[in-house]
């Protein structure tokens, strides 16, 4: 997460026939990653108040969360969050804040939980809709989760087959993650998974399916492209990620992927073989000394 405080921010929403302050609408926090995935807290006239003490009104029970982390303050204007100067800080958007307002679709951090921020005059149909969202996408790094992966790559693998087009898979896994969150803590390894996930989506094709397999491993379908293509790509993908320079809270952190890549062809007949075969080869990148790409054997 980007280490940019943001002081007292007010910025409500104007009301468009009036041009005064806007009268507040339904909201509610949903939880998108982090303890109780999916729970909704409604946010109602007052204050609401976040942290670690079971006194709170939303208790997150993590050691990064602040005793009295943060609060909600609903007033004329809208929804404020201020932060209670914890110890961790809190986030909007990727932002640390000391106070702002929130605005429908802002994505509020807090430990290592994310809250998405909805409001609007139909709150519930917005609430169902994100429910529906967090079946296919990891609420961390906003590619999509290990079940739509598997579910599309069935897919994929079926329309290959019937039009005898290429399909490639490249599996990777961020080298030594598990030291990165020993030694830097686990709000930076939050920050490497997000980056090096907006790094290969912001490189991927629209037609790629990136998806985050599961802890630090990531998997793209690439569909219409053979074993070699799927090579060159996941090359490009592992040099763009040990180039990048990934700094946390004025940290450097040094990040390296090793990947494996498959491709479907006359002795692969499903996807589970397709995924064994580029795991397989990921296990070589990693035994040939990380930081490689594997695409035989």
């Amino acid at each position: 997460m980007r280490d940019q405080t943001i002081v007292t921010v007010i910025n409500p929403e104007k009301d468009s026939t009036t041009g005064g302050p806007r009268k507040p609408k339904d909201a509610c926090l949903v939880v998108i990653y982090g303890q109780d995935l999916g729970r909704k807290y409604n946010i109602t006239g007052g204050e609401i108040t976040v942290g670690r003490a079971t006194s709170n009104d939303i208790c997150l029970s993590q050691d990064a969360v602040s005793r009295e982390h943060a609060r909600l303050i609903v007033d004329e204007q809208g929804v404020r969050l201020r932060d209670n100067e914890s110890t961790n800080g809190t986030y909007v958007n990727d932002n640390k804040i000391h106070e702002a307002y929130l605005h429908d679709g802002d994505l509020v951090k807090i430990g290592r939980s994310i809250f998405k921020f909805l409001t609007g005059e139909n709150i519930e149909s917005s609430y169902h809709e994100e429910i529906f969202r967090l079946s296919t996408v990891d609420g961390l790094t906003q590619v999509y989760n290990r079940r739509y992966f598997m579910e599309t790559l069935e897919r994929e693998l079926s329309r290959a087959r019937r039009y005898e087009r290429p399909l490639g898979l490249m599996i990777f896994d961020i080298d030594h993650f598990k030291k990165t969150n020993d030694t830097f803590g686990h709000r930076a390894g939050d920050h490497v998974l997000r980056r090096v996930a907006d790094l290969v989506t912001e490189d991927a094709r629209k037609v790629d399916v990136v998806s985050r397999y599961g802890g630090e491993e990531f998997t793209v379908i690439l569909p219409e492209v053979g074993l070699e293509g799927a090579r060159l790509f996941a090359e490009k993908i592992r040099n763009l990620i040990a180039n990048e320079a990934f700094v946390f809270e004025g940290r450097t952190i040094p990040v390296t992927i090793s990947v494996g890549v498959s491709e479907l062809d006359d002795k692969i007949t499903t996807a589970d073989e397709l995924i064994k075969t580029a795991d397989r080869r990921l296990y070589a990148a990693k035994e040939g000394g990380r930081n490689r790409t594997v695409a035989e054997g």
